[in-house]
């Protein structure tokens, strides 16, 4: 799309009935995306012009800039927004973190939780950063592979702690809904860097992620 990032987004927001609806697209590129859709639902059979469909290729166009929106974020600058200088050296962890990304082989989506842990090393960062770094990975074309190990480096990189964990739990629609059909299988990736390295560490780390405070 030449120089121009799709990702370059201005935020909408809307309130409907107390519900605060926020939306994020580049404007310059809703006809454009949009145009190829008309195209897509006529290869597959469908009349776009019908009332059901006849502005659905637009509201694709939004909602997928939405649900790629992390592109034009940097992760890194994010945590350096909320690092604070601190003797704290035990092991952060924040799990259960809500997972919403797009299968980059077949464009369907792939959803769970992140668990994330790290051992300060003379810095913390604000917690609500955590889950913000997930999801600029998140919303991206992605693996779960690669999501897993990108969310690892980004803290391990710019929090320099002693250790970083990452566990993610997710449920793939390319496998439920296509292909083998398994709809209740789950795909665990897992990535450590530093003191999570050792198994004492590394096994507290997952106690802890699996432990119920009730």
């Amino acid at each position: 799309m030449n120089n121009k990032k799709i990702s370059d987004l201005t935020e909408f927001n809307e309130e409907i009935d107390g519900y605060v609806k926020i939306d994020q697209y580049n404007v310059d590129y809703v006809d454009r995306i949009a145009r190829h859709y008309v195209d897509i639902l006529d290869a597959l059979g469908e009349n776009p012009h019908r009332e059901g469909l006849v502005k659905t290729p637009e509201r694709v166009a939004k909602a997928l800039q939405y649900l790629t929106h992390g592109y034009n974020v940097d992760a890194a600058e994010l945590l350096r927004s909320a690092m604070f200088e601190e003797e704290y050296s035990q092991m952060v962890v924040v799990k259960d973190i809500e997972v919403y990304s797009m299968c980059e082989h077949h464009m369907l989506p792939f959803f769970g939780k992140a668990h994330i842990a790290y051992i300060p090393d003379g810095h913390i960062v604000g917690l609500s950063k955590i889950p913000r770094v997930v999801d600029v990975f998140a919303r991206r074309l992605q693996v779960q592979e690669r999501l897993t190990n990108e969310i690892r480096d980004c803290i391990q990189e710019t929090l320099k702690p002693a250790g970083v964990a990452v566990v993610i739990e997710c449920k793939h629609m390319c496998m439920a809904m296509r292909g083998v059909q398994k709809q209740n299988s789950v795909t665990t990736t897992s990535a450590f860097t530093g003191s999570f390295q050792n198994d004492v560490t590394r096994s507290e780390f997952l106690r802890l992620i699996t432990a119920s405070l009730d």
